[in-house]
């Protein structure tokens, strides 16, 4: 597997999702790529039950399954907190959330997918995904991956000349944000900065920016519902930075 960027696309006013990915299928096409199949991509969330009664965050877990990956099933656990603690189980992972209704709640009213085309373009992978959350679409995602590079650093710029190859618009030079310099803190207790672009990417990696989009969809048709408002997708800003797995059984 090789590194893998994740991001919105913004749709244009007046236009469907499924025309957006028709039109985008057609220029990878054109292009040279090659359909191999479908993908799929979803989420679903367990609250701790019952919640604090403190005001402190309540703990969540996050399950999601990546068609590339059939015989995993992968957690996020937070704890409220902004910490996180990723876990890689097989598909008894789902029996076992199944089996703690008294400890953790699923929030079935927000399990979240992305699924769609999968395109194969030289050393590219490239899925084209309608996102839909009961069933209702809230936006489109595009993955890229370049199977030959392990390391974003090192071929970022290669990836950003395949988006703007199909995509039609420019793609800025800053590393998307879920790769952005982070910090961390040692085991001396030391606070220091953290390149993740330099890191050896995992398939983790690549669930952990599913499960960003997902919550920032999540949030938005919750502010919308506070607003009265109707359903759409997260807003996305159109700097010149802009843009940047088949079912499971």
């Amino acid at each position: 597997m090789g590194v893998t960027v994740l991001q919105p696309y913004p749709l244009p006013e007046g236009k469907s999702g499924a025309h957006i990915i028709d039109q985008l299928s057609k220029r990878l096409l054109s292009l040279g790529a090659t359909h191999a199949g479908q993908f799929l991509v979803d989420c679903e969330t367990y609250i701790s039950t019952p919640q604090p009664h403190n005001g402190s965050p309540g703990r969540a877990v996050h399950v999601l399954h990546d068609s590339e990956h059939p015989a995993s099933t992968f957690s996020i656990i937070d704890n409220g907190t902004g910490k996180q603690v990723a876990l890689v189980a097989d598909n008894s992972f789902d029996l076992l959330m199944g089996k703690v209704t008294n400890t953790f709640t699923s929030k079935k009213q927000t399990k979240i997918e992305s699924r769609g085309a999968r395109f194969e373009y030289g050393d590219f992978v490239i899925k084209l995904g309608s996102v839909t959350m009961m069933e209702h679409f809230k936006g489109i995602l595009i993955e890229i991956e370049y199977k030959a590079c392990v390391i974003l650093a090192y071929c970022w710029e290669m990836i950003r000349e395949v988006l703007q190859g199909f995509l039609g618009i420019g793609v800025g030079k800053d590393f998307p944000s879920y790769f952005a310099t982070q910090t961390i803190m040692t085991a001396m207790g030391q606070q220091q900065l953290h390149a993740k672009h330099n890191d050896i990417f995992e398939p983790m990696d690549t669930v952990k920016q599913y499960l960003e989009q997902f919550t920032n969809y999540r949030k938005h048709v919750a502010l919308l519902g506070s607003m009265g408002s109707g359903p759409g997708g997260p807003p996305v800003h159109m700097s010149p930075s802009v843009v940047g797995h088949a079912h499971r059984p």
